[in-house]
């Protein structure tokens, strides 16, 4: 009886792992970037910018998504940043044949300088001890996505009036800033996890100055005019559940069309990790604010 159970757990072993091979076969290939380096000009001076590229078959034109990148906490880890979107989520919009453009943001990468980019939050183990100034982190970051569409609205393949922003954490605070500006041809703004002055490591779900933020959407809740999906998890352990909540009903009490989805938490990991791993929770609201927009429409 015992080599009968054994021989069913193998059986069953086998058939779980074929079935996987299966399901792996199935999925189709995923379209690597095309790394390139543009030359724009940022506050006034002139940066390489590597840009990952991702540019459906044929000659187009096609939708536009530009996607802004987060902020690691440390130095080290933003000289790092090696892929500025996912290669899965760039191949989510390639799979509904929009093309998309994600610079490294100066200060990170490959593209490296200084960093332009630093709030002003300070921490003494889990107390916030800096007052943050994140209207100014979005404007600087949100420089980079300006020339970038800039340069975006000069290429034959780009369809001028479909562009879509969208962002992680401080990319998706910029995001929503740079929505404000009401640049040309932008149909909408979608927002992951977008803030910043988080600490993880030692004041999980607490960040810094959240009041200040709450503030700075406020401001910009009265500016952006496109529709704008905010998306976020239960279980972020930058920010936690209630602080976006709070910043995306300041935001709306500007009058801006604008969704909030808080999905459950992430089974296993970081809410703050929504894009990377709760795929099956933030593509349905996503589809639809596509369909919304009309980033694929005719």
């Amino acid at each position: 009886m015992r080599s009968w159970k054994w021989a069913g757990v193998v059986g069953l072993v086998w058939a779980a792992q074929l079935a996987g091979v299966s399901a792996w076969a199935q999925q189709p290939e995923r379209v690597p970037p095309q790394i390139i380096k543009l030359p724009l000009l940022i506050d006034g001076k002139q940066f390489d910018v590597v840009t990952h590229l991702y540019k459906p078959e044929g000659p187009g034109p096609f939708p536009l998504v530009i996607f802004s990148h987060g902020r690691a906490p440390s130095r080290v880890d933003r000289a790092k940043l090696e892929y500025p979107v996912l290669v899965g989520h760039a191949n989510y919009w390639l799979r509904k044949g929009v093309a998309v453009v994600a610079p490294v943001r100066p200060g990170y990468g490959d593209t490296g300088g200084l960093d332009r980019e630093d709030s002003g939050a300070r921490w003494s183990g889990k107390v916030c001890t800096g007052d943050p100034d994140f209207a100014r982190v979005a404007s600087r970051a949100g420089q980079t996505v300006v020339a970038l569409h800039q340069w975006a609205l000069q290429q034959p393949w780009v369809r001028k009036d479909r562009v879509l922003l969208e962002g992680q954490s401080v990319g998706g605070m910029t995001t929503v800033s740079v929505a404000a500006l009401s640049l040309p041809g932008v149909v909408g703004a979608v927002n992951f996890a977008g803030g910043s002055g988080g600490n993880p490591e030692t004041s999980p779900t607490q960040s810094c100055g959240p009041e200040n933020l709450r503030k700075t959407y406020g401001e910009l809740g009265k500016l952006v005019k496109v529709p704008n999906l905010w998306l976020y998890a239960e279980n972020d352990q930058f920010w936690g559940a209630e602080a976006p909540r709070e910043w995306h009903e300041a935001f709306r009490a500007g009058g801006s069309d604008t969704q909030f989805v808080q999905t459950g938490p992430v089974p296993g990991h970081d809410g703050h990790s929504l894009l990377t791993y709760g795929g099956k929770m933030w593509s349905v609201p996503l589809d639809a604010f596509v369909r919304k927009v009309g980033l694929t429409a005719p």
